[in-house]
């Protein structure tokens, strides 16, 4: 499972928070662990985050001192400056819409379209806990489903496929390193509104770092960010930075919040095309992971009453299955389960599409096994 982090820096906020997330609850590669007492909202603040933050599937990113930005409800102190893209400007630049928690909740961000056959790049944290993703493109108002290819959640980079896409418009790249004063352009799909904005602004730092927190207290950081004054917001996360001649620089990934003014990061284009190079080779090696979503079981199971499920997904392995409200699973792949730790960690071994053996006590009390297919889970 792919890590998750708070932002350290005094500044810093999130990008891509879910438009309205309200997912179930707590973690999971295929089940997701409920409190009989309460439903959980993925409330996004106060604090820091640091992407899509989603509270069920271990995608949570709250904490901090100041409330981040929240798709929607302009919690920024600042006034952003910013019009409409131009259709030059919106050239290759994408809206991407995710649905996390097998429906409870929503969330937005943007990519960059890097091949006509719908290869698109977007921030890791924008796909990061999504059972399912949408790409429109805003120049001829086609939706695509979309899966990811790969990605790497320490540099916050992801590569998604578009089906049946063809001859789309690419996004002009500059791979050069950037400069400090030289005048940039962001766009994105700021404030989740599902179209492009544009947001003018200068380099004042070509390369820069910040600091994070996983969420198992280590530190880590993105570094050789480009930091720049132009006004960047929630939703424009995967999007362009655009140099004076209209060539992406960039890819928005951060930007201050709780201040009146803002500071916008983007990771140089640089670096995001040699991790797509390695993730469309199929080269998993390093920080990179081949392949989005983990293995799927459909379940949501109660953590104060040990395995008991109080939830099937539509559609999912265990409905196939037969597994029903009320039962209680005992067994998955031959290996005893007391606990959601211990389902996670058996599905953790498996792919989407593996076929496994799981027992459970139904309702009734009757002992019942199955072979199921595993499905696809949220994206790691």
């Amino acid at each position: 499972m792919s890590r998750s982090r708070r932002i350290r820096h005094s500044l810093l906020a999130a990008l891509a928070i879910p438009l309205v997330a309200i997912p179930i609850a707590t973690p999971a590669l295929a089940v997701a662990a409920v409190d009989a007492t309460k439903t959980y909202a993925a409330e996004s603040g106060p604090g820091y985050g640091y992407g899509g933050s989603v509270e069920s599937y271990g995608g949570g990113y709250g904490g901090g001192m100041v409330d981040p930005y929240r798709q929607g409800l302009g919690t920024s102190a600042a006034t952003v400056d910013s019009e409409p893209a131009t259709e030059a400007e919106s050239t290759g630049v994408v809206l991407i819409n995710t649905t996390v928690g097998y429906g409870t909740g929503q969330g937005a961000g943007t990519g960059l379209t890097i091949t006509g056959d719908g290869i698109v790049v977007t921030n890791h944290h924008v796909v990061e806990g999504a059972t399912s993703i949408t790409v429109t493109d805003p120049g001829t108002g086609e939706t695509y489903a979309a899966t990811v290819l790969g990605y790497d959640d320490v540099h916050d980079v992801a590569v998604l496929q578009l089906e049946d896409a063809s001859g789309l418009s690419t996004v002009a790249t500059d791979r050069d390193a950037a400069t400090r004063g030289e005048e940039v352009t962001a766009v994105g799909n700021a404030e989740g509104q599902g179209s492009l904005s544009a947001a003018d602004g200068t380099v004042t730092d070509p390369s820069t770092a910040i600091t994070v927190n996983d969420e198992d207290g280590t530190a880590a950081e993105l570094s050789d960010l480009i930091q720049t004054d132009a006004d960047v917001v929630s939703g424009d996360s995967g999007g362009a930075l655009l140099d004076e001649d209209g060539e992406v620089i960039g890819m928005n990934v951060a930007a201050t919040s709780g201040s009146a003014e803002i500071s916008g990061y983007a990771i140089p284009i640089d670096t995001v095309l040699d991790i797509a190079a390695q993730i469309l080779a199929g080269k998993e090696s390093g920080d990179v992971e081949i392949g989005g979503s983990a293995a799927a079981l459909g379940v949501q199971v109660d953590t104060t009453r040990s395995t008991l499920v109080v939830g099937v997904v539509e559609d999912g392995a265990a409905e196939a299955a037969g597994i029903t409200e009320g039962s209680t699973i005992t067994s998955v792949d031959g290996t005893a389960v007391a606990g959601i730790d211990d389902i996670t960690s058996v599905l953790g071994d498996h792919e989407p599409g593996d076929e496994i053996s799981v027992s459970w006590t139904d309702a009734a009390g009757e002992s019942r096994t199955a072979t199921v297919t595993l499905g696809e889970g949220p994206v790691a």
